[in-house]
């Protein structure tokens, strides 16, 4: 082996050397970063905007890993926590899922029974009527004869505990109460109340042309004086 030949292989093991003292310099780098982040856990962030009070569902969010030291002692690590759960406030995208963002759905309290009816959706409850509101229930009956149509309101700040999905129904018409034929849209409320206030629910949901929620707003006892739960027009107030 001559001089030139001696010279090639020592500046190859030279560069060897070099890319063994670099390897080995970025691998104690990340095992030092390693050292101070921690192992990596499980978390969840919300896929997409979530709105208030709304039920969740486990395909609602994303599984994603992170520094278990950096992790948030609320943070929700196993899906089965939000079943059964709704919304407390509006969930953003790609935020972190957290226990303090979810609650328990309404439950019945005792005495009380859960009693679902069909809502027209043109009567603006679709998206703004959740679970946990308060609404009062009013239903129109057509008069008899020469009477007026009356206008009464059936169950003062009802409870809701469940909105289903807007829904396409048949509805087969009532010429003489002036309903329309055909399908239209509605949505599934359930409320909670006790055997009277279902019982009234039942009836209107029978009996009357028209079945419509008005909101309550939040604190308000929905307390409405009896000269104003029946309305006829043309009647003085």
């Amino acid at each position: 082996m001559n001089s030139r030949q001696r010279r090639g292989v020592v500046l190859m093991l030279l560069s060897l050397l070099g890319a063994l003292a670099a390897f080995a310099g970025v691998l104690s780098v990340v095992r030092e970063v390693e050292a101070k982040v921690g192992p990596e856990v499980r978390a969840y962030e919300v896929k997409a905007d979530v709105e208030p009070y709304q039920e969740l569902r486990p395909d609602q969010f994303a599984e994603i890993r992170v520094p278990e030291r950096w992790l948030p002692e609320t943070a929700v690590t196993d899906l089965d926590a939000v079943t059964g759960k709704i919304a407390l406030n509006p969930l953003r995208e790609g935020s972190l899922l957290q226990h303090d963002m979810i609650a328990d759905r309404p439950a019945l309290e005792a005495g009380q029974q859960e009693i679902a009816i069909m809502i027209d959706a043109a009567t603006g409850v679709a998206g703004k009527i959740t679970p946990g509101a308060r609404v009062n229930v009013y239903a129109t009956f057509r008069g008899e004869g020469d009477t007026a149509d009356v206008s009464q309101l059936i169950v003062a700040a009802a409870r809701v505990i469940d909105v289903g999905e807007l829904t396409s129904i048949e509805d087969g018409g009532d010429r003489e109460a002036d309903r329309s034929y055909g399908q239209r849209e509605a949505v599934p409320i359930t409320f909670a109340l006790d055997t009277a206030g279902a019982q009234r629910i039942a009836y209107a949901e029978s009996f009357a042309t028209h079945v419509r929620l008005a909101l309550v707003a939040p604190g308000d006892a929905g307390n409405v004086p009896d000269d104003q739960r029946t309305y006829r027009l043309g009647e003085e107030r």
